[in-house]
């Protein structure tokens, strides 16, 4: 069992990034895990489809699936800008979409830094706009949008893991890894696998299940708000903070606080609309 977990423990060492890498071109099992996640959702929501579990025509669904795919590349990389290096990119603004570092001379690094909660803020925004556009009702609509959407997310935390990247705080658990990144020899918990199955399978398991169920206008929302905001509050404890940011009230991350304002959405969307129903 020993020699599992000491091969467990160095795969952060084994894993290569670039699926290809020829003169300086990169192309990166990252931007794979996007296309993976994007066509997987659209798998299953058109799969809903044709199921007849909600109406909606499937040029409809290309369409808002064009909509979504921008505004979340955007709000994730403004997300990042806003919540987590705005004092860096207030100084180095040609580096928030350029793929470019100008601090010595020019270098090509990549567009480095996405953030969830700028992707989810603008995911629903360009739902918001598409709905209202083509006269589809909106919390139905994102009702019926979160029951795939969470896979997506697995692809995303791979895509972290294999990059090295998000990895987790010190641990003295043998499933504990060692990420090159980190730069300190020491184990650490593999916190992007963590999301990648709490975030993305197990609500994904929860949403799928009961989506054909009677609930009122916005509860699927309101549900996925309220978990991925739970989960992932209490992933963070194991995750390592951004070391530019660390720690509000010595304990609490920026992506605590942004969670804790998911769950007060979720809430106050469920009270809302019951008391709306209530009238």
């Amino acid at each position: 069992m020993g020699s599992f977990w000491k091969w467990w423990q160095t795969i952060p060492y084994r894993t290569d990034p670039d699926i290809i890498s020829i003169a300086g071109f990169q192309l990166k099992y990252y931007g794979l895990m996007y296309i993976l996640a994007f066509g997987l959702t659209f798998y299953l929501l058109n799969y809903r489809i044709k199921k007849n579990e909600y109406s909606l025509k499937k040029e409809l669904l290309e369409n808002y699936f064009f909509y979504v795919i921008v505004f979340v590349l955007l709000g994730g990389r403004l997300g990042y800008v806003v919540f987590y290096n705005l004092s860096y990119f207030i100084k180095n603004p040609l580096e928030i979409f350029l793929p470019f570092s100008f601090k010595d001379g020019v270098e090509f690094t990549g567009i480095a830094g996405m953030s969830y909660h700028g992707a989810l803020l603008a995911a629903v925004a360009g739902t918001y706009f598409f709905a209202k556009k083509n006269s589809v009702d909106f919390l139905h609509f994102s009702d019926f949008v979160v029951t795939a959407a969470p896979l997506g997310y697995t692809f995303g935390r791979l895509g972290n893991f294999i990059n090295g990247e998000l990895y987790g705080r010190v641990t003295e658990m043998s499933f504990g890894m060692y990420f090159p990144m980190a730069g300190d020899g020491l184990l650490r918990h593999p916190s992007q696998l963590y999301e990648a199955f709490f975030e993305g399978v197990f609500i994904f398991g929860v949403l799928w299940m009961i989506r054909n169920k009677e609930f009122p206008r916005g509860f699927l929302m309101s549900l996925y708000l309220i978990m991925y905001g739970t989960v992932r509050f209490f992933i963070e404890f194991l995750r390592e903070p951004d070391e530019h940011i660390g720690f509000f009230m010595s304990w609490m991350t920026i992506g605590q606080i942004l969670c804790l304002l998911m769950i007060v959405s979720g809430v106050l969307i469920i009270f809302f609309q019951k008391k709306k129903a209530a009238v």
